[in-house]
């Protein structure tokens, strides 16, 4: 059984893996946020075992997997709490949007900074219900990962939410 000094050791261990996953993931790309595939999905099983060590060091106990998961859960509140309140910070963090389709025209340099093929953009549109590019209104590349899309001069708006999910909004 760990100490509250112990303890005190993995609060801050679940603090600074926090901050590590939320620094890869915004380094490295989020568009792989809203579609999990078979691959990211083993990706993030992966990274949450190898973490898991580095939070909790030899403490497997019930009472030390508490500790973590609260820990993990108040920098989480933490965090929302100050996206919320300081938009430099949000914007540092999250990003910001992309227009990636203007008045049914491609915004190449943005796709491109994003890291969105081309297809991926199409399948998005297809899935939207637009046949191509030049029949979108706006597209747009949201901080969450997801594709707003804008269609049938601004009067139909839909976004992909993950896979297999999409809202209307008229």
């Amino acid at each position: 059984m760990l100490s509250v000094l112990g303890y005190g050791k993995i609060i801050v261990s679940c603090f600074v893996v926090y901050l590590f996953i939320i620094i890869a993931i915004r380094i490295f790309g989020k568009k792989e946020l809203a579609q999990l595939s078979v691959l990211d999905l083993v990706f993030v099983l992966l990274i949450s075992n190898s973490v898991q060590n580095a939070m909790v060091g030899s403490d497997s106990s019930l009472l030390g997997g508490i500790i973590a998961a609260a820990s993990l859960f108040v920098v989480n509140y933490i965090f929302k709490k100050a996206l919320y309140k300081f938009p430099y910070f949000s914007q540092s963090i999250q990003g910001h949007p992309q227009l990636l389709i203007y008045k049914g025209r491609l915004l190449e340099q943005n796709l491109a900074k994003i890291q969105l093929s081309r297809e991926e953009l199409e399948e998005a549109i297809r899935e939207h219900g637009a046949e191509n590019i030049s029949e979108v209104d706006q597209a747009v590349f949201e901080v969450d990962g997801n594709i707003s899309i804008h269609s049938k001069g601004y009067s139909r708006h839909t976004l992909k939410k993950k896979k297999n999910h999409k809202i209307e909004l008229r």
